[in-house]
C-alpha cells in the first residue's frame, strides 16, 4: 500500500487523473491558444471560403440528387445524396437571414421549416482503403478511388437514367488537413494517419484525373467538382441543415472523435490572420463581406494544441512513449490522447508497463507485445457488466497465454479496464475543455460575470440559451462512456464558470451527426452552385473572384 488510502494500482493511474476543475483551467488555456492559432498557425485553423450564411440559410434548401464522396482516414464512401426542399424554400433568402447569419423564423415557421428538411442517400457504397493504398504513390491512390467514382456513376445512369453529355457535379468531403482559396479548389497538406501522400497536390486535379482514367465518353458523363470541404466542415453543414433548432437552440459546431479528432466552427474573418484569409468567400446573394463568418477547419489536434496541456501536466511518459513511436513524432498530440487510432496503444504501453513488475515481458503473449496489438474497439466494450461477457474471459480470449506460461488474473484484468476507463475519462475531459474553448472563441459563449453581478444575471436569465455540437465517430459513440462523459463535463465547467444551471447564459449540448461528411458533400453542391461570391479580407482586394 501507498501512503494513506492509495493503492499502488491508484499511484500508477494518477498521471491520467483529471477533474472538472482542472477541465476548465484547461478550457481557458486553449482558448487563448486557439485565438493565437487563429492569427499565426498555417497548419491550423484553415478557413474553407464558405461563410456561415451559406451554411445556415442556404445550404441544400432546393431539391435535387448530387454526387457525394467522402474520403477518409479509413473508408472511402461514394454515392448520391438527394435533398427534399423545405415546404419553405421559396422564400426569399434575404427574409431568412439576419446579418448573414441567423434564420429569422418564429418558432412555429422553424418547426415546419425543420420537419420537412430531408436528406436521403441512394446507390451508397463503401470500401476500406487498403494499406498499400495508403504507401503508394498519389496517382496510385487516385486512380483507385476514381475507378470506385466511377462504379457509382455507372449505377447512376441506370438507375437514374443519367446523360452521358450531361456534365454531373459533385461535392468531395476530404478528411485530412488542406488550403483552400476557393470553395472547389484545394491544395493537399501533409496527411498523417498512415498516408505516405507528399502535400502540395492539387486534391480536385488528382480526382478528375483518376476518374478520367475509368470513364467511357459515350456512357459515362463527365464530373464537374462543385465543392470541397474538409470531413469537420461537411459535417457542420450536415447538422446545421438537418437540426431541428428553435428559437433557443442552434448548431454551432461539427465534432469528429473517430479514427482521428477534429472541429470545425465559424470564425469571423477578423479573427484569422490576414495571409490566411481566403481571396473569395462562397456567400448568399446580397450578403456582404464585412466581417462575415466563415467555417474553419480547426485542426485542434496538430501540435499548437500541445503547450496547454503540457502546462497542465496532462501528457503523461506513456503519451510521450506513443509519440516517439509514432511516424511524425510531436505532430497530433492532442489526438493520440483523444482519437480512435491511438488510445488502444496507450493502453497497451500502460498495461505493458503495469504488468512488468511482476511479469517479464518476454513472457507475456507475443500479440500484446505487438505494436497496436491491443486496439481501442477491444478496450471499449472492456468493463464489468459489458455484453461481450465477463472481463476476464475477454483478456483471455484475446491474448491467450501460451501453454505452461501464465494465466491471466481477476486483478489483471480489473487493472486493464482501470486503465482503459481512465484513458477514457481523461479524453473526454480535453475534448470538453477544447470545445468549449473554441465555442468562446467563436464568441458563442460570452465571458462570466463578475461574481457581483450573478444576482443581477440571475434576475435577468429567462431562457438558457442550447449550443448544440454535432458529434460523429466511433470512438465518442461506443468506447465506454466517452459521449457521457463529455457532456458530463460541458454541463460541470459551465456550472463551474457560470454558476447553477438557473445561471447558464448558455449550455452546451452534443447532438448526433451521423454520416455527416458523406452528406454535408451533398448538400454543399447546391449551395455552392447557387452563391456568389465575395472578396474576403487582405487577399481578396483587386483579386478577381
Amino acid at each position: 500500500m501507498c501512503s494513506g488510502t492509495m493503492t499502488v494500482e491508484d499511484e500508477f493511474l494518477k498521471p491520467l487523473a483529471i477533474d472538472s476543475k482542472l477541465v476548465l483551467e484547461l478550457s481557458r488555456d486553449m482558448a487563448t491558444t486557439f485565438e493565437k492559432l487563429c492569427k499565426e498557425s498555417e497548419d491550423q485553423f484553415l478557413p474553407t471560403p464558405i461563410s456561415e450564411s451559406i451554411m445556415r440559410a442556404g445550404a441544400g434548401r432546393k431539391g435535387g440528387r448530387f454526387l457525394a464522396i467522402d474520403i477518409g482516414g479509413t473508408n472511402l464512401r461514394v454515392g448520391f445524396v438527394e435533398l427534399v426542399p423545405s415546404s419553405k424554400e421559396e422564400k426569399s433568402l434575404s427574409e431568412a437571414i439576419h446579418n448573414g447569419l441567423d434564420t429569422v423564423v418564429d418558432d412555429d415557421e422553424e418547426e415546419e421549416s425543420t420537419q420537412t428538411r430531408q436528406v436521403n442517400r441512394h446507390l451508397e457504397q463503401s470500401w476500406p482503403i487498403q494499406e498499400y493504398l495508403k504507401n503508394e504513390n498519389s496517382d496510385m491512390l487516385f486512380e483507385w478511388i476514381g475507378s470506385r467514382i466511377a462504379e457509382v456513376v455507372r449505377n447512376g445512369c441506370e438507375v437514374f437514367s443519367l446523360k452521358p453529355t450531361d456534365e454531373l457535379p459533385m461535392g468531395i468531403t476530404f478528411s485530412f488537413p488542406m488550403e483552400q482559396r476557393s470553395l472547389s479548389e484545394a491544395t493537399l497538406m501533409f496527411m498523417g494517419k498512415g498516408f505516405a501522400i507528399t502535400s502540395n497536390l492539387n486534391l480536385g486535379v488528382q480526382l478528375l484525373k483518376g476518374y478520367e482514367k475509368h470513364r467511357t465518353p459515350n456512357l459515362l458523363p463527365p464530373i464537374r467538382i462543385a465543392a470541397i470541404s474538409n470531413d469537420a466542415v461537411s459535417t457542420l453543414v450536415s447538422f446545421i441543415h438537418q437540426y431541428p433548432a428553435k428559437s433557443h437552440q442552434r448548431a454551432v459546431m461539427g465534432l469528429i472523435v473517430g479514427t482521428g479528432c477534429n472541429a470545425t466552427i465559424p470564425l469571423r474573418l477578423s479573427s484569422l490572420g490576414p495571409v490566411k484569409r481566403p481571396g473569395c468567400v462562397s456567400v448568399t446573394p446580397g450578403v456582404s463581406a464585412d466581417d462575415v463568418r466563415i467555417a474553419v477547419n480547426t485542426e485542434w489536434s496538430i501540435n499548437g494544441s500541445a503547450p496547454p496541456l503540457r502546462r497542465h501536466n496532462l501528457i503523461t511518459r506513456w503519451d510521450k512513449d506513443l509519440d516517439r513511436a509514432g511516424e511524425v513524432p510531436g505532430f497530433q498530440p492532442l489526438e493520440y490522447m483523444t482519437a480512435g487510432r491511438y488510445l488502444g496503444e496507450l493502453a497497451r504501453l500502460m498495461f505493458i508497463d503495469y504488468l512488468s513488475v511482476a511479469r517479464p515481458q518476454a513472457s507475456l503473449p507475443e500479440k500484446l507485445r505487438q505494436r497496436f496489438g491491443l486496439t481501442t474497439t477491444f478496450i471499449s466494450h472492456f468493463y464489468p457488466g459489458s455484453p461481450r461477457g465477463e472481463i476476464l474471459a475477454q483478456l483471455e480470449k484475446e491474448f491467450p497465454s501460451a501453454v505452461g506460461q501464465f494465466k491471466w488474473t481477476d486483478e489483471e484484468a480489473n487493472m486493464l479496464y482501470r486503465i482503459s476507463h481512465a484513458i477514457e475519462v481523461r479524453a473526454a475531459g480535453i475534448i470538453a475543455a477544447s470545445t468549449v474553448a473554441l465555442l468562446k472563441c467563436a464568441g458563442d459563449i460570452p465571458p462570466p460575470l463578475p461574481s457581483s453581478k450573478t444576482t443581477d444575471q440571475t434576475e435577468a436569465t429567462t431562457t438558457t440559451k442550447e449550443l448544440a455540437v454535432g458529434y460523429t465517430g466511433g470512438c465518442i459513440q461506443f468506447f465506454q462512456n466517452y459521449l457521457a462523459d463529455t457532456q458530463r463535463f460541458l454541463d460541470e465547467i459551465m456550472g463551474l464558470e457560470f454558476g447553477p444551471r438557473q445561471q447558464l447564459p448558455v449550455r452546451v449540448v452534443l447532438a448526433p451527426c451521423h454520416d455527416g461528411g458523406i452528406t454535408g458533400a451533398g448538400i454543399l453542391v447546391p449551395a455552392a452552385l447557387g452563391s456568389s461570391q465575395v472578396a474576403g479580407g487582405v487577399l481578396g482586394e483587386g483579386h478577381d473572384c
